[in-house]
């Protein structure tokens, strides 16, 4: 699978995939699986680089001593909202409000896609940013008109 970032908005992001072919709707399910897993743990908070106690520990994790405030002593790091999943062809794409969540969010969503593609679906390419010009995003209704629309 071919990676490439584009013009890259954290509050404003689609995500685009390209399959080897026109997707079944069961290559649907597991992509789409993916990517509303990965948003609800953003949504919670999951990927906040500032707290990777088990992590920054190293290998050896046995006994440590984990700061349950650890959390609580880091900035929030939450993801805001997700669109609706749309495909035209071999292509299907996704918008995002990545809100505060670190960048660790995009390196564990790639890790999952690339091994999803060795073992269930065909991705060609992965486009993190930026814009289609044969797929224009005004054409979507999946992004709210005002991206801040959900914050009024």
């Amino acid at each position: 699978m071919q990676i490439q970032f584009r013009e890259f908005n954290p509050f404003d992001v689609w995500i685009w995939l390209k399959f080897s072919t026109i997707p079944s709707q069961q290559e649907k399910k597991y992509v789409e699986e993916v990517f509303t897993s990965w948003f609800y743990l953003g949504k919670l908070g999951g990927f906040n680089a500032e707290n990777l106690q088990v992590q920054d520990t190293g290998i050896d994790i046995s006994y440590m001593n984990y700061d349950e405030q650890g959390y609580d002593k880091s900035l929030l790091a939450l993801m805001h909202n997700m669109g609706e999943f749309e495909y035209e062809g071999d292509w299907m794409r996704c918008w995002f409000d990545l809100g505060t969540s670190d960048a660790i969010a995009l390196d564990i969503l790639i890790n999952a896609l690339t091994q999803l593609t060795q073992e269930y679906v065909a991705i060609e390419e992965l486009y993190i940013g930026g814009e289609n010009s044969d797929w224009p995003i005004e054409n979507s209704e999946s992004r709210p008109d005002s991206i801040y629309d959900n914050y009024n």
